[in-house]
């Protein structure tokens, strides 16, 4: 399987043009072969434009997804739009409170079909008005797509590594995660990103955004590593589109030469 990572630039409050970006970068990994693409945290709001949120929130049927589940339909391509403002008021089905916003990722298979939807379950509150602003999600993100059990986090999960074990264990060989994380803390981000790719020996690919917000500028470094914890692909700062081809039998071959997980105890 070949995923792509789009590392677009993202422009605060410009959701028209973070959208054709988006586009773009989706056309692109198709024309280059990916049989699945993967966008950045709030691409389309821009993460750090807080003073957005509430004017640019959508419903899960909103224009937003919409334009990514038509993508994914005309170029045979799964997408994980992830993610956006979602306001809950204006969604039907299940949702983690009846009304407020919400940081939301949604998965469309190669047809444009919504397989999956994924809110983030930890919310940033260090300096940072999303714990405010936001209801936090309850469900765990897993889709199956062709031969891959997929699984979705998104950017401050990181540090949370109870998620990701629990993620594994319902059966995740590849876990993505959309992210809008900033400078200085470069360091965390790969650090976290190789361990939980390591501990749970699966594959791991974070999709960070390009780009400066008031005082916030992205890292970008989108990657790929494998069940090993080996940097498969990565980017600096500036946008760009990584793709690698990973093969999900890896995942096995790995767990079985070392079964970490066999001595775990409880």
């Amino acid at each position: 399987m070949k995923i792509a990572l789009a590392q677009i630039a993202i422009e605060g409050g410009d959701v028209g043009s973070n959208r054709k970006r988006a586009a773009a970068a989706i056309e692109s990994a198709a024309d280059r072969g990916a049989d699945l693409v993967a966008l950045p945290e709030i691409f389309n709001v821009g993460y750090f434009a807080f003073d957005t949120y509430q004017r640019n929130a959508e419903a899960l049927d909103g224009p937003t997804l919409t334009q990514m589940s038509d993508l994914a339909d005309e170029n045979d391509i799964a997408v994980l739009a992830g993610s956006i403002v979602e306001d809950l008021s204006l969604t039907d089905g299940e949702t983690p409170a009846d009304k407020g916003l919400a940081n939301t990722s949604a998965f469309f298979d190669r047809d444009g079909e919504r397989r999956a939807v994924y809110r983030k379950h930890h919310l940033f509150g260090y300096e940072s008005a999303e714990a405010e602003m936001l209801v936090p999600g309850e469900s765990l993100g897993i889709v199956e797509f062709e031969d891959v059990t997929v699984g979705m986090t998104t950017c401050y999960d990181l540090r949370f590594p109870e998620l990701y074990r629990e993620i594994a264990e319902a059966g995740a060989t590849l876990v993505l995660v959309p992210s809008a994380w900033p400078y200085p803390r470069v360091e965390h981000w790969q650090v976290l990103s190789r361990a939980r790719a390591i501990e749970n020996q699966c594959f791991l690919a974070t999709i960070n955004g390009s780009g400066s917000y008031e005082d916030a500028t992205l890292i970008g470094r989108s990657t790929v590593y494998d069940p090993w914890g080996t940097l498969l692909a990565s980017t600096g700062d500036e946008p760009d589109i990584v793709v690698r081809e990973i093969d999900p039998t890896r995942v096995e071959q790995v767990r079985e030469s070392f079964p970490a997980w066999h001595d775990r105890r409880r």
